[in-house]
């Protein structure tokens, strides 16, 4: 997982922190307007759409193979007699949906970790970066494949994004670390230190305003990184590719040859669908993170 944001971005003085949050103009750039409208697009046809859907799309042979697309079935169905167009828009909310449980989990993990080891320095510290950096050299992709192939068939789709999430939070929490550290003997941290305000408080009042721009752009980032890495393991059989997925869809496309059987639907519409997702979130990535280096003056 990476990051667009370098620990060089933490403003210098008190008040620009609290300056990032007022008013929403500066926020406005096409590249994130692209994004976001992207985003919500997809994003809220793929909630709202299933209320509309007559049945469940991952069962098979519910109508008749290999139909091209009509207005029944707008993208036709495949060779397991599901509607191709379904089948998307589930795919679509259950990855979202996998990408931002992912990024919760991970942006909580690593920002509680990376602030602490920060402002508490010391041994705290010296342990904290040990165990940091040693998931930050364990491979996540050949772990989760080596772990796929043991329990291909019997793992949950939840718990590919625990295993995402266990693995995904050092990168994070080693920048946030960083920029903690650069603001910890400031002036106003000792003031309110000497003040008598506890660490929890001077972390979630102090210093925790300064790393909102990293955390949202982090969020989105690992957002994507969770929805292309469970793609790639569905793309080769090691997900549980019964759930309709953007890498699941591409699976059994692939499975059951439909580029040769001449149903060039089902396997153009997810690749179509996940560029697009992708764009949307790679654009509101580089889009916030261009608005915020514009509000502090560094565009």
């Amino acid at each position: 997982m990476s990051s667009t944001i370098a620990t060089d971005s933490v403003p210098t003085k008190p008040d620009e922190a609290e300056g990032w949050h007022s008013g929403l103009g500066w926020l406005l750039n096409p590249r994130l307007a692209l994004g976001l409208l992207i985003i919500a697009v997809m994003g809220i046809g793929s909630f709202v759409l299933p209320i509309f859907c007559p049945i469940d799309p991952s069962i098979q042979a519910t109508y008749l193979k290999n139909m091209p697309p009509s207005w029944e079935h707008l993208l036709g169905t495949n060779a397991l007699g599901q509607d191709i167009f379904w089948f998307l828009v589930f795919a679509i909310r259950n990855s979202l949906m996998l990408g931002i449980l992912v990024g919760v989990g991970v942006t909580i993990i690593a920002t509680a970790i990376g602030l602490s080891a920060g402002y508490v320095g010391g041994n705290y510290e010296r342990v904290v970066m040990l165990v940091v950096d040693t998931f930050i050299t364990i491979p996540l992709l050949p772990i989760l494949i080596i772990l796929g192939g043991i329990i291909r068939g019997n793992n949950s789709f939840l718990m590919v994004g625990v295993i995402i999430t266990f693995f995904g939070w050092a990168f994070g929490a080693r920048t946030i670390r960083s920029m903690a550290l650069t603001l910890r003997e400031r002036e106003f941290i000792n003031m309110a230190r000497f003040s008598g305000a506890s660490t929890f408080d001077i972390l979630r009042r102090e210093i925790f305003p300064y790393v909102t721009a990293y955390i949202l752009v982090a969020f989105i980032n690992t957002v994507l990184f969770a929805i292309n890495t469970e793609a790639t393991l569905a793309v080769i059989g090691l997900s549980k590719v019964e759930v309709p997925t953007l890498g699941s869809i591409i699976f059994w496309a692939l499975n059951y040859n439909a580029l040769f059987n001449g149903n060039y639907v089902w396997i153009v519409a997810p690749i179509i669908a996940t560029v697009t997702l992708f764009l949307g979130l790679f654009l509101s990535s580089t889009g916030f993170n261009a608005a915020f280096a514009n509000k502090r003056g560094v565009l």
